[in-house]
């Protein structure tokens, strides 16, 4: 009872991010579950620092507008969200595993939401359609600041099949004009 001192929170110093610009994929609604907002909330409280945040470009579709983000990102994290942010995910961790970026990929697996795609790959691992090495392109978390650890530390562990391959492709390859489809 003599002890008049006040209980102090201490936080770990923090130490300046390897990361300038981070892709942020999620849901367009809140989803039905309170701490999915919150999760979001901390992640952008760990993301803010004061300097601008955000960019518009104008883009010609869909695949300019991702290839654009990806190619600006220094990494990826997905919330919990629908379609749209899984087909995003998917994209990048593509990319990484076909070698044209080797950026972090993380998942704030907010209250286990994405313990099934993780199983999914599990599986696909164990039954040989991805490779060992590629199964560590992703990185996951149930918190944002154990994921934002997570991916400051993270190093790539898998071998791109293309690793030549460059972010330039889709103009080499003409992506942007419309396909003639022969019959």
């Amino acid at each position: 009872m003599g002890n008049n001192s006040n209980p102090q929170l201490v936080l770990p110093m923090l130490k300046p991010s390897r990361f300038k610009r981070i892709c942020v994929f999620c849901g367009s609604s809140p989803g039905n579950k309170p701490t999915y907002q919150l999760a979001a909330i901390q992640l952008g409280n760990q993301l803010i620092t004061g300097e601008k945040i955000g960019e518009v470009r104008t883009v010609s579709g869909m695949h300019q507008r991702k290839a654009e983000m990806a190619r600006q990102a220094d990494a990826f994290i997905a919330l919990p969200g629908g379609y749209g942010t899984l087909e995003e995910l998917l994209e990048v961790i593509t990319w990484a595993q076909l070698g044209i970026h080797d950026k972090p990929i993380g998942l704030l697996n907010v209250e286990g939401y994405y313990n099934s795609l993780l199983c999914f790959i599990d599986k696909a691992v164990e039954e040989g359609f991805i490779t060992p090495s590629a199964h560590h392109i992703i990185v996951s978390a149930p918190t944002a600041h154990e994921l934002m650890s997570k991916l400051e530390d993270y190093v790539p562990k898998h071998n791109g099949v293309a690793p030549k391959l460059s972010w330039e492709m889709e103009q080499q390859l003409g992506y942007t004009a419309i396909p003639e489809i022969g019959r």
